[in-house]
């Protein structure tokens, strides 16, 4: 009789094993989290996370999004032995501004290989993430986020005969730039269809990682120590812009006219 219960105990856990291996494979093929729920500035985020199948040659790729909608990070995680990956973010900066829910996004080769989590924070007392510009780029309105690693981003100009925008950095190291382009200030298309930007690196073309949405587009540009300048080429940068030139250029035009009449009215002998 113990011996026909035991028989019965190892099958049911055998069966309840089987079972709870196959949800994971089907409804958790990744599966994400953090060590606390909510976080204040200044706190230390520590993300890990579990996959349940290692793909060769495929990292985890992060991405944390603020409760604004704007990117605050992007990372690539290898993954252990022990098909764990994990990371820690520090929570300040002015990309970490917004107050609310925030969500980290993981996807690990394919996108049925993808889940997220959320945990809420209390915002930054930061000034804002608009850098210093040149034109009229200095509103709020045409704020750009950026992330930078191995050195700081000294001004952002636009050009409009260029359609580009160029970055002036101060590279200390090797690091990479991650920089968010609201496709209301600077896109790249052919018709309706998106194509490629061009970019230089200090006036040589390079290689970048880029993620889109229907509101802007995000570039990762890798660059060497000693860089000077990125160069974002695209098809158009922020067409307000050049009404506002050609609005200053016809009132510019205008009161020449005018002057040019009274000057005309005045010098003409009466008689």
């Amino acid at each position: 009789m113990r011996s026909h219960f035991l028989v019965f105990a190892l099958t049911t856990i055998l069966v309840l094993s089987i079972g709870v291996s196959s949800t994971f494979a089907l409804e958790e093929l990744i599966v994400v989290t953090t060590d606390k729920t909510s976080y204040a500035e200044g706190d230390t985020v520590i993300v890990s996370g579990e996959v349940r199948e290692i793909l060769t040659g495929f990292p985890v790729t992060l991405q944390v999004i603020a409760a604004n909608g704007n990117l605050v990070t992007i990372e690539q995680l290898q993954v252990g032995a022990d098909r764990m990956f994990s990371t820690t973010l520090s929570a300040d900066g002015p990309l970490w501004s917004s107050q609310g829910t925030y969500t980290i996004k993981v996807q690990h080769g394919t996108d049925a290989r993808t889940a997220e989590t959320t945990f809420e924070f209390g915002g930054t007392t930061g000034t804002g993430t608009t850098p210093t510009f040149g034109q009229s780029l200095t509103e709020g309105e045409f704020g750009l986020t950026y992330q930078i690693t191995g050195g700081s981003v000294v001004s952002i100009i636009p050009d409009v005969d260029q359609s580009s925008l160029i970055i002036v950095i101060e590279a200390s190291d090797d690091g990479e730039l991650t920089i968010t382009l609201p496709r209301e200030i600077i896109d790249a298309k052919i018709g309706d269809a998106d194509d490629d930007f061009f970019v230089l690196v200090d006036a040589e073309e390079v290689d970048f990682d880029e993620i889109v949405t229907e509101t802007d587009r995000t570039l990762t540009i890798g660059f060497l120590a000693g860089t000077e300048e990125i160069e974002i080429i695209g098809t158009f940068v922020i067409p307000e812009f050049g009404t506002i030139a050609a609005l200053i250029l016809a009132v510019a035009i205008i009161s020449i006219i005018v002057v040019s009449a009274k000057t005309r009215l005045s010098i003409m002998p009466k008689y």
